[in-house]
């Protein structure tokens, strides 16, 4: 096994796709983890926190549209999951550069 911070940060800042594409972000940082996780160190701990992360925010944004629909106040809980999808993926790079390990609050651990 070797150490590659480098694409561990890459793979969290993958998910910023979330943003352009709609589900990018939890495509590409699962080909990754699925490809790499035996070889890289880390990288199986990194790759768990953001599928489960991704998971979970799309559950959050489907959970919201009958929110939307009835009350109005899904789009307050779509603005919340964008603003945690384009937060969390910066703050954990940061963090992963230094040598820390990934937090996500609100995350529901569907792979431990």
């Amino acid at each position: 096994m070797t150490e590659n911070r480098q694409l561990i940060v890459l793979m969290l800042l993958s998910q910023l796709l979330d943003l352009v594409t709609g589900v990018g972000g939890l495509i590409v940082p699962l080909l990754i983890w699925a490809v790499k996780k035996e070889e890289i160190i880390d990288l199986d701990i990194h790759g768990k926190a953001i599928i489960n992360f991704q998971l979970s925010m799309l559950l959050y944004s489907l959970l919201a549209f009958p929110l939307l629909i009835f009350l109005g106040l899904g789009i307050l809980i779509w603005m919340a999951v964008g603003f945690l999808c384009l937060l969390f993926p910066i703050i954990n790079a940061i963090r992963t550069s230094s040598g820390q390990y990934p937090n996500y609050p609100w995350c529901i651990r569907f792979i431990k």
